[in-house]
């Protein structure tokens, strides 16, 4: 396989665990590419997408998280024709070269909606016009980790294969857990809280790369003890499924706060690997989950084409569901105590918004804002309240 726009390698390293073989990468982002480096010294890495004339040629699978940039809600959305996500032009420019059996693409699931949907019909206009059948679906991480993530994978070939026994041969029942702040870790966006919270019970929010508020941050968690904290680092990279330090040698080349943009970049590894291990050993698909797309043109969370007719595909957004310790327990590190600005600002945006937030969730707030402002004394308070 090729991995354009590789980042730090999540679908490279989730597909290798599957058995692919990495041939060649191409990332253009020098901390991105210093993790490249060090993590697969064996792999060549091409700096630059548009300057790349041909792939190599035992390359059967074409694999790119294109840039999101311009289609996620927290970035640009200026569509699939911004100057970063027009990059993935670059995938249909080598196709034309050579005609790979099999191509794998990863984005935000915003894409669907985004300009009435013009990516991902942009998308599957270039491949038909090549003779590819398609698939795509959306898939959330929390399939297999403590992070509600959701992606779109799109799986297109040339092959005999019918993509659709790739994308949706797999589905679980999610056991997603009831909020109970006395007993579980919640995570959420302490960027937010006027129009959105990102409320996960016992799990994290998205990781991204930006926010609202501007700047690149990892969600807050609550513990049950009342503390709320964001995770280390190396924490984080274990939510995306890499080995903890994995983004270390980024700090070698620029800031360390780096990593965080580089983690919420990348693809999920265990959802790769799910990806991997269905593109070598297809699966069975069930026709009857074929359903009439939309009358309005919406795309929906999966659809496929068989080459002659385009349906939308009846189907959750997870593939699996893998057993993993409570979110407290999952946390290695003891993370960073929500700073008292930030859970200042965050209750302030809170105290206008018309959201609903779960009882006892703003209190919890500011008695750690309280314990934050007032180190010496909080100690005393609490132990006289427990009295």
């Amino acid at each position: 396989m090729a991995g354009l726009f590789a980042g730090i390698g999540g679908l490279e390293r989730g597909l290798s665990a599957a058995g692919h073989q990495t041939s060649l990468t191409c990332e253009i982002w020098e901390p991105a590419r210093a993790v490249l480096g060090a993590r697969m010294p064996d792999v060549p890495c091409e700096p630059d997408v548009r300057h790349l004339a041909a792939l190599p040629d035992e390359v059967e699978l074409l694999v790119g998280g294109f840039p999101c940039q311009d289609l996620s809600q927290a970035g640009l959305t200026a569509g699939i024709g911004g100057k970063r996500s027009s990059l993935v032009g670059h995938v249909f420019r080598l196709l034309d070269e050579r005609r790979v059996p099999w191509i794998v693409l990863e984005n935000v699931s915003f894409m669907l909606q985004l300009e009435r949907g013009r990516a991902m019909r942009t998308l599957i206009e270039e491949f038909e016009a090549r003779g590819y059948r398609w698939a795509y679906r959306v898939v959330n991480s929390l399939s297999f980790v403590p992070q509600r993530r959701e992606r779109v994978l799109f799986v297109a070939t040339n092959t005999d294969v019918d993509p659709a026994s790739v994308l949706f041969a797999d589905e679980a029942q999610p056991r997603l857990a009831d909020t109970d702040l006395d007993a579980r870790a919640h995570g959420f966006y302490w960027t937010e809280g006027v129009r959105g919270l990102g409320w996960a019970a016992d799990a994290i929010p998205t990781l991204k790369n930006g926010s609202t508020v501007g700047i690149a941050s990892p969600p807050a968690i609550l513990l049950p003890s009342g503390d709320v904290i964001t995770p280390d680092i190396r924490d984080a990279e274990r939510f995306q499924g890499f080995p903890e330090d994995w983004t270390a040698p980024a700090a070698d080349v620029g800031r360390a706060s780096v990593r965080w943009s580089l983690v919420g970049n990348a693809v999920t590894v265990p959802v790769a690997r799910w990806l991997g291990e269905r593109l070598a050993r297809p699966g069975f698909y069930d026709r009857s989950r074929d359903v009439a797309l939309p009358a309005d043109g919406r795309w929906p969370k999966a659809a496929r084409s068989n080459g002659d007719a385009r349906t939308a595909v009846a189907i959750s957004a997870y593939p699996r569901w893998d057993e993993r310790p409570a979110l407290i327990d999952f946390l290695r590190y003891p993370g960073k105590p929500l700073s008292v600005r930030a859970t200042r600002g965050f209750l302030l945006r809170t105290e206008r918004a018309t959201l609903r937030f779960t009882d006892g969730f703003q209190d919890r707030l500011r008695d750690h804002l309280y314990r934050m402002e007032n180190p010496e004394t909080a100690g005393a308070r609490y132990a006289v309240a427990a009295e």
